[in-house]
């Protein structure tokens, strides 16, 4: 055999298998799951708030009184019940009333978590050299999804109100006058990972608008949406234009991710190609798990569920935004995320959350850094606390922690040179541009030289 020491098998790989690369919180899971390190990495549901009791009988008779049908082949679209019940979860943010004729069963294929569906969207639609506008930051796991099919990730820049239309407006026309256009839109746009941010109703009208003046596709994916803690959900940009955006939904945040159940809502002639293609890389989605996920939905209630995930969240939220004004130096900035997941935090100028990340874990507290959320490996000063998993007595001591790595890093690049002093005082808070990290005022919590929060508007 050919390749090299280290490989023997290098000469063999597709070339697609070059833009495969380790997600950044996928490299953490063997340290966050130690019991002596407090993870705020990992977006890991509060599963054991789930009614477990009720839940295991669930599928312990879906086995013993119906096992020759749930533990058999399926349709490769996914069980029609369940695309029935996805509809009726859909309908909370507006697909499928008010005139959407395309809302259908139908038009539902389940997936293997919403990662497949992402997966099978990059299949369908994306060759390589193929242009994808994702916002900056972006989810680590589409971006993966996006390089591994070889296809071009141009960020475009977010603000306090998430993706700007004015810097999407100027993307496409960039990309008019070179001849080419994107082959999709990637957007989060509820509670958005990693930065927190929700687009309002008035930039969601903007931005389809702009789908039509340049004919452009629009990938939703949502699987937040539902966790908003002041508010009803916001319409689904899916609800607005359906033949202008595929919609991808999951049941990992607010039911379960060990079951990966999710799916993609389509318009007709996009759903027959998903098929196929879902068809040939795993046959069908799992048949048990199918039946649970609808049998849940059946029959307890999950609606009230997800209110108390939301009471659960909020709490955490709470006390994760309380402790970072307690506790971080000055120079710190962070979102104010008003559902969802997750905190974006900017680090002073100098630091690097990547090279600061092996002290954080000797001080046994686990984020994710910045740069896994940008395709150009920018964003060295940004990292992402995750507050949905850990009590808030394990989300206070974590943040703790990583206050003093944090004081730690200031010093030592006070003492050694790298950073300014004068820029921890008065810090500007965050935004987020692409391959522009400048301070924006006025769109996040920052940490003032008097050791309060003032507050802002949520921004990344």
């Amino acid at each position: 055999m050919s390749g090299t020491r280290l490989d023997p098998y290098s000469d063999r790989y597709a070339a697609r298998t070059h833009g495969m690369t380790a997600s950044e919180i996928r490299a953490l899971f063997a340290v966050v799951s130690r019991p002596e390190v407090v993870s705020l990495a990992g977006g890991m549901p509060a599963v054991t708030a789930l009614p477990l009791d009720a839940v295991g009988s669930m599928i312990g008779d879906l086995v013993s009184g119906h096992g020759a049908t749930t533990l058999q082949y399926g349709s490769g679209q996914g069980d029609p019940r369940l695309r029935e019940r996805i509809c009726d979860v859909m309908a909370l943010e507006g697909i499928g009333v008010g005139g959407d004729i395309d809302a259908s069963p139908d038009n539902v294929v389940v997936t293997v978590g919403s990662q497949q569906g992402l997966d099978l969207v990059a299949r369908v639609f994306c060759d390589p050299g193929d242009i994808v506008l994702a916002e900056a930051p972006s989810y680590v796991g589409a971006l993966g999804v996006f390089q591994a099919a070889q296809a071009e990730v141009r960020h475009v820049d977010m603000d306090a109100d998430g993706l700007i239309p004015e810097a999407l407006r100027e993307a496409l026309l960039t990309l008019r006058a070179q001849g080419r256009r994107a082959k999709f839109l990637y957007t989060v746009p509820n509670f958005h990972n990693p930065a927190g941010v929700t687009l309002p109703v008035q930039r969601r009208e903007e931005i389809l608008a702009l789908a039509d003046e340049f004919d452009l596709l629009i990938v939703e994916d949502n699987p937040y949406g539902l966790l908003g803690f002041d508010r009803d959900p916001l319409p689904a940009m899916r609800s607005r234009a359906a033949d202008r955006v595929i919609y991808l939904g999951s049941f990992s945040k607010t039911f379960s991710p060990g079951l990966r159940v999710g799916w993609v809502y389509a318009p007709v002639a996009v759903r027959e190609k998903l098929v196929l293609a879902s068809e040939a890389q795993i046959l069908c989605p799992p048949s048990l798990t199918q039946y649970a996920v609808a049998r849940y939905l059946d029959t307890q209630p999950w609606q009230q569920q997800i209110k108390v995930f939301c009471e659960l969240y909020r709490e955490r939220r709470d006390a994760t935004l309380d402790s970072l004004a307690a506790l971080m130096p000055d120079g710190v900035s962070w979102t104010k995320p008003d559902g969802g997941f997750y905190v974006w935090l900017q680090l002073p100028e100098g630091l690097d959350a990547k090279v600061m990340q092996p002290r954080a874990i000797s001080a046994r507290v686990a984020y994710v850094p910045g740069v896994g959320f940008y395709a150009d490996g920018s964003g060295q000063r940004f990292l992402r606390l995750s507050y949905c998993y850990p009590e808030p007595d394990r989300i206070r001591e974590g943040v703790r922690r990583l206050a003093g790595v944090i004081e730690s890093e200031i010093e030592l690049r006070e003492t050694f040179g790298g950073i300014d002093p004068a820029s921890l005082h008065g810090a500007a808070p965050v935004t987020v541009r692409a391959g522009d990290l400048s301070p924006d005022p006025g769109t996040a919590a920052s940490h003032s030289a008097t050791g309060g929060s003032s507050p802002a508007a949520d921004a990344p």
